[in-house]
Parts: C-alpha cells; structure tokens; sequence
C-alpha cells in the first residue's frame, strides 16, 4: 500500500484569507501552494454555484439544483465524508464512457493540482453510483472504494426529487482552467469499507479542518 496525503476540499470561506490574483488566473497561497481546492476548481469549471465544503454540496443543492443517480456531462460528482476524507470531494463529470464509466477533472485529489480525464469506475450492485473506484494515475488500474452522495446537475431542481434518468442530450462544460498545468498523476488512498458513517447530513462548516487521507 502506498501512503499517500491529500489536503481538503475546504470552501471559499476558508479560502478567502489566501487568495490571491494574478492578471487573468488564479494563485492559492498556503501550506500547498499552487494547488487549487476542489470546490475552487469546480465552481469555477462548472455552471454549479454552490459554496462551502465539498461534504455539504449535497444538503445544499437541494431546491437549487438538480440532483440525481445517473451521470451527465457537466455535473459535478459529490463524494461523502469518510474518516480519512472529512470534508469530502467534487469533481466535473466531463464524459459519459458506459454505464459504469465516466472520465472526470478534478482538483487536490492526494494534494495534487488539476488532473483531467480521469476515468471513475460505479461499483455500486444497482448501478446507481453510491460507490466508485478512481483511476490512478492514468494507468488502468482503480484505488478503493469511495461513496458518493451522487450528481448534482448545472439546472434548478424543479422538482424536488433525486432523478435515476440520465440526460439524452448532455453538454460538456468548458473549463476555466485549462491553462494550469497537470498533476503528475491521480494517486488513491486507501478508504474503509461503507459504513453507517456516511450520513446524508453532514456537521462540518465550511471552515473544518483539513482532511488528511494515508
């Protein structure tokens, strides 16, 4: 097993003391610099304006966007909290390859910068996208297993209700970040098995502590 540490997906709140601009790009400074948040990352990649911690992306969706089981391009996939992962984790959904794969960029996943077109295995017995596995670094083989709340849509939830259809017209989502160089590769770390932890309800604010995954 490879011991590996990632920095959290905190919310802007917790951010706004670090930020920094410069001309038409964007610098975090902190203890990882140069390394954008995921929350950062996505709200800036997608058409999803939600704020806060990654682990209360879910709850707070909930009248505003649409949320659901099936992937789209251009959602954001919302992982939940886990021991080693305490403020959980977004990504930008941004191909559809089958029923049980899609490709996502993301952001300080193990602490590194932007990696794009990472595939995501659903490991899930209903296909419903409750537990994934990440690839690693591009190399066709997958960590272990995370939960996810699901996928939060780029539309008003008009409905109230989780969707399970998937979009028959999706639209990919240009990034605002695609100058910012690759990580180097998407490492996972090791995650416990699924347990009754992973409530929908999360009591973390926005400004928690750093996750720390090894």
């Amino acid at each position: 097993m490879v011991a590996v540490t990632a920095a959290s997906c905190f919310g802007t709140s917790a951010l706004a003391h670090a930020r920094h601009h410069h001309g038409g790009g964007r610098h975090y400074a902190g203890a990882t610099p140069h390394v954008i948040q995921c929350v950062a990352f996505v709200q800036a990649a997608s058409d999803i304006a939600l704020h806060g911690n990654a682990v209360n992306w879910w709850e707070k969706a909930k009248g505003v966007y649409a949320r659901g089981t099936a992937p789209e391009v251009g959602s954001v996939l919302n992982f939940r909290a886990i021991s080693r992962m305490r403020l959980g984790h977004v990504a930008l959904v941004t191909s559809i390859v089958d029923s049980r794969t899609i490709q996502i960029d993301q952001s300080h996943w193990n602490a590194n910068g932007i990696s794009r077109d990472v595939s995501v295995i659903d490991v899930s017995p209903s296909n419903d996208w409750s537990a994934v596995r990440v690839e690693i670094g591009h190399r066709g083989t997958f960590g272990s297993i995370y939960p996810t709340f699901g996928f939060i849509y780029p539309r008003p939830d008009s409905s109230g209700e989780i969707i399970t259809a998937r979009s028959d017209t999706p639209t990919r989502v240009a990034s605002a970040f695609r100058p910012v160089t690759h990580a180097s590769g998407t490492e996972v770390a090791e995650a416990p098995a699924l347990t009754p932890e992973f409530s929908t309800t999360s009591l973390l604010g926005d400004d928690a502590p750093n996750r720390s995954l090894r």
